[in-house]
C-alpha cells in the first residue's frame, strides 16, 4: 500500500469526481504549482495509486442496452485455470468487468449486451457451453448508480511543509 500525504490524496480525490481536469486547473484545486502537480501525478501512476483514467460509456447509447451480473462457478479440475478463465472472459466484446471472488461463486462477470437473445448467446457459447464451467447464475441489472469514494485514502500522512 502506497502512502499519500495530504496533497496526493486531494489529487486522487479530485481526479476520481473528474479525471479530464487539466492540470493548471487540478493544481489551483490542491493549492500547488502545475509544475509540482504534474509531478505528483506522474508519480501516482508511477506508484500504481492511479492506475488509468477512464470513460464511463452510456452502453445503451452505443447499442448494448441490457446489462447483466453472470456469477460463475468453475469445475474443482478447473481451478488452475482461474487466471486464465479471467483473462479470456476480459478479452470478450461483451465483457466490461471480471470480478474474482472469495465464497461458492469463483467469478462476477459483468456484460452488457444488444438483447436477451444476445445475452443468452454469450452465456451458452462462453460459459454453459464449456468444459470448465460447472455453473452460471444471470441476474439482469436495471439500473446502476455509481458510488462516491472515500473522501480520503486510509493512509495520509501531512504534505510536507513547503
Amino acid at each position: 500500500m502506497s502512502e499519500l500525504d495530504a496533497i496526493d490524496a486531494a489529487i486522487v480525490r479530485e481526479l476520481q469526481d473528474d479525471a479530464r481536469l487539466a492540470n493548471n486547473v487540478l493544481a489551483a484545486r490542491v493549492g500547488i504549482a502545475p509544475s509540482t502537480c504534474h509531478g505528483r501525478v506522474r508519480s501516482l501512476f508511477e506508484r500504481g495509486v492511479i492506475r488509468g483514467a477512464h470513460a464511463e460509456v452510456d452502453q445503451a447509447a452505443i447499442g448494448r442496452p441490457l446489462q447483466a451480473m453472470i456469477s460463475v462457478r468453475l469445475r474443482p479440475h478447473a481451478r488452475g485455470e482461474l487466471s486464465a478463465f479471467a483473462q479470456m472472459m476480459a478479452e470478450l466484446p461483451e465483457v466490461l468487468n471480471v470480478y474474482f471472488l472469495a465464497g461458492a461463486d469463483d467469478f462476477l462477470v459483468h456484460v452488457a449486451t444488444a438483447g436477451s437473445e444476445e445475452l443468452r448467446g454469450f452465456v451458452v457459447n462462453h460459459l454453459s457451453g464449456t468444459k470448465d464451467v460447472a455453473m452460471t447464475e444471470t441476474s439482469l441489472i436495471f439500473e446502476h448508480l455509481r458510488g462516491r469514494p472515500a473522501a480520503e485514502p486510509r493512509s495520509v500522512r501531512p504534505a510536507p511543509q513547503a
